[in-house]
């Protein structure tokens, strides 16, 4: 078998690749011997889905969308990519508060990594998690909900507690997002208006390509219809589309030049009709503390001659707190510093270990999904829960057929 995850820096080693529609499709695969992984849309860069056993695709676990309108949430099958969701929720005039930069990815697979959309009032898409179906390694179907008692261990889980394969989620009604572009903000400005830029819109995204360290090159806001962001430092409206690499076309970025359109057309960085790049990237990802976030830029600009030279872009977000053992966010008001890097992976991850040393200060936790140095003892440091969650996958895993050489940090827990 010959697979690549998105990027191609993984080629999976697996032995077999099983490609479940229903439950007993998963409980039948899980009650053969040996190590199991689940596999998503493959927008991860770490080896965090890799085996060499069976590698199980989830997406045939697409099941429709059931819709609680007096809960206010959405079931549906974990393997469905969020903008596919996206677009049946509209249709119903419903909505997701929060979309990630691709909407192309799987459901099950970023709330099992932590990945986030960006705002300071919007929490990560995990936090949206209102239940999950999960079938264990030992072939039990647990049906878990927000207040559980195991919930907030189960959510973002790595995929170390068995395979997904159904999540129910938060949703509202249907809005309008007005996305506007500025260019060319002096980074010291934005640094001392840190809080009142992060906020000036319902999301916010600064981008930095570090050709010049002492400007941010791109700041895009996406605000609430009947929403104006004001910009301290009043930088310059974008007056045509912009991709955020610079000499890129834009055509795969959504709308920006303020016209009112749908949340799901605004939200997403890019199109769902369109590929946003080859996949010839690397990514890594810190989040640190709200309260550190300043003092952890200031620290990355003193790396900008290790940076410079692999660097396609830096993007900086914001996320609120809550309380998933293993978020990004966990009990903090979060900010992700984010790289998109050119494909040299092991002069990357050279930088990406100055990066993670320098931001240990700041109580840095590096994304499940990208490239990252962590030792075990670094990750329990930062995650309080670690231990708790090393025990849960004890009990819910007790062969470890969940298990891969990424996991094997939680035996040293």
């Amino acid at each position: 078998m010959d697979l690549t995850n998105w990027a191609g820096n993984v080629r999976f080693r697996a032995s077999r690749i099983a490609t479940p529609a229903t439950v007993d499709d998963v409980r039948d695969i899980l009650s053969q011997p040996g190590h199991v992984r689940a596999l998503g849309t493959g927008h991860s860069f770490s080896l965090i889905a890799d085996t060499e056993a069976t590698l199980v695709s989830t997406t045939g676990l697409v099941a429709p969308p059931e819709i609680d309108a007096d809960a206010r949430t959405v079931t549906v099958g974990a393997g469905t990519r969020y903008g596919h969701l996206a677009r049946a929720l509209e249709e119903r005039g419903w909505a997701l508060s929060n979309l990630a930069s691709l909407p192309h990815i799987s459901i099950g697979g970023a709330i099992a990594t932590g990945t986030h959309g960006s705002g300071d009032g919007v929490g990560t898409l995990s936090s949206t998690v209102a239940g999950l179906e999960l079938v264990t390694p030992t072939g039990d179907v647990l049906t878990l909900r927000r207040g559980d008692e195991m919930f907030d261990g189960a959510v973002v889980s790595l995929g170390a507690l068995g395979i997904v394969t159904r999540v129910t989620l938060d949703i509202e009604p249907s809005f309008e997002v007005r996305q506007r572009l500025y260019e060319q903000l002096p980074i010291e400005t934005a640094l001392a208006h840190f809080d009142a830029l992060m906020g000036a819109a319902y999301s916010v995204s600064l981008f930095l390509r570090w050709t010049d360290p002492d400007v941010i090159d791109q700041v895009w806001t996406k605000s609430r219809a009947e929403e104006a962001p004001t910009i301290p430092g009043d930088p310059a409206p974008a007056t045509a589309p912009r991709h955020m690499l610079a000499g890129v076309s834009p055509d795969a970025c959504t709308p920006q030049l303020g016209d009112p359109g749908r949340w799901l057309d605004r939200l997403p960085h890019f199109r769902l009709s369109h590929t946003p790049s080859s996949g010839a990237e690397l990514q890594s990802e810190h989040l640190v503390p709200r309260r550190h976030a300043v003092a952890a830029i200031r620290a990355l600009r003193e790396l900008a001659d290790d940076i410079a030279p692999l660097i396609q872009v830096t993007e900086i977000r914001s996320m609120r707190a809550d309380r998933l053992w293993l978020s990004p966010a966990y009990e903090t008001d979060a900010v992700g510093l984010h790289f998109t890097w050119l494909p040299d992976q092991p002069a990357v991850e050279a930088v990406v270990a100055r990066i993670e040393a320098a931001l240990a200060a700041f109580d840095a936790r590096s994304h499940w999904g990208k490239l990252s140095t962590m030792t075990a003892a670094a990750r329990a440091a930062v995650w309080p829960r670690l231990g708790e969650f090393a025990a849960l996958t004890r009990e819910l895993d007790p062969e470890r057929r969940m298990r891969n050489p990424y996991l094997g940090f939680l035996d040293e827990i």
